[in-house]
C-alpha cells in the first residue's frame, strides 16, 4: 500500500506482500474461469419445444439438454475443488469425472495447484522464482485461460515470495495490516 515511503525509509530491504491476498486473487480468478466455461456451456444448449418430444431427433436434444444441464449443475456445486489446497483421492476422482472433455477446467486446477507449490515452505525463494518462471513460460501455451495467467506475471506474486528464505518470517502479514486498519481508524 505503501511501497515508495517504504523504500525510502528502508532502502534495499525486499518488502513482502501477504501470501493470502495473492492466492485470493488467484482463486478468484480462476473460479471466475469456471464461470466462464459454466456460462459456455449453457450456450450450446439445444432449444427444445415444450411438451413430450415426438421424434427421435428431439428425444435426442432432449437428453443432450439435460446432461448439459446436469453437468452445469456439478460444476456450480463443486466448484470448490478447483481451488482446493489439497485434494484427497475421492474428490481428486470427482474433479476428474467433472472435467472429462472439459481440458481448460484441467488446465485451471494443473495450475493452482503449481502456485500453492510455489509457497511451500520447504523450497527456497531462489527455487520458488525458478518454478515461477517455468510456470509463466508454460502459461503461454494456455492462451484460453488468459485472465487467469495474467495474475502471475504481477511483480506481488515475487514480493510474496520473500518469506520462504526467512524461518521466523510468516506468510501472511496479519498482524501488520491490523495495525494499519488501527492506525486509520485512528
Amino acid at each position: 500500500m505503501y511501497p515508495e515511503p517504504l523504500r525510502v525509509v528502508f532502502g534495499a530491504v525486499p518488502h513482502q506482500i501477504c501470501a493470502f491476498h495473492i492466492l485470493k486473487e488467484l482463486t478468484k480468478a480462476i473460479l471466475r474461469a469456471v464461470a466462464i466455461v459454466r456460462k459456455q456451456l449453457a450456450a450450446r444448449r439445444p432449444t427444445v419445444k415444450r411438451g413430450r418430444p415426438g421424434t427421435p431427433t428431439a428425444k435426442r436434444a432432449v437428453r443432450q439438454r439435460e446432461r448439459l444441464q446436469q453437468q452445469i449443475g456439478d460444476l456450480f456445486a463443486h466448484r470448490y475443488l478447483f481451488v482446493q489446497h489439497d485434494l484427497t483421492s475421492t474428490p481428486r476422482h470427482a474433479l476428474q469425472h467433472l472435467t472429462r472433455g472439459l481440458p481448460r477446467l484441467q488446465v485451471l486446477r494443473a495450475l493452482i495447484e503449481e502456485v500453492y507449490r510455489l509457497f511451500d515452505r520447504r523450497c527456497r525463494m531462489d527455487t520458488a522464482l525458478t518454478k515461477l518462471a517455468k510456470l509463466r513460460q508454460r502459461g503461454r501455451r494456455f492462451k484460453h485461460v488468459g485472465q487467469v495467467l495474467s495474475k502471475l506475471h504481477s511483480p506481488n506474486l515475487e514480493n510474496a515470495l520473500t518469506f520462504l528464505d526467512d524461518k521466523l518470517l510468516p506468510s501472511t502479514s496479519n498482524a501488520v495490516e491490523r495495525s494499519n486498519r488501527h492506525h486509520r481508524k485512528m
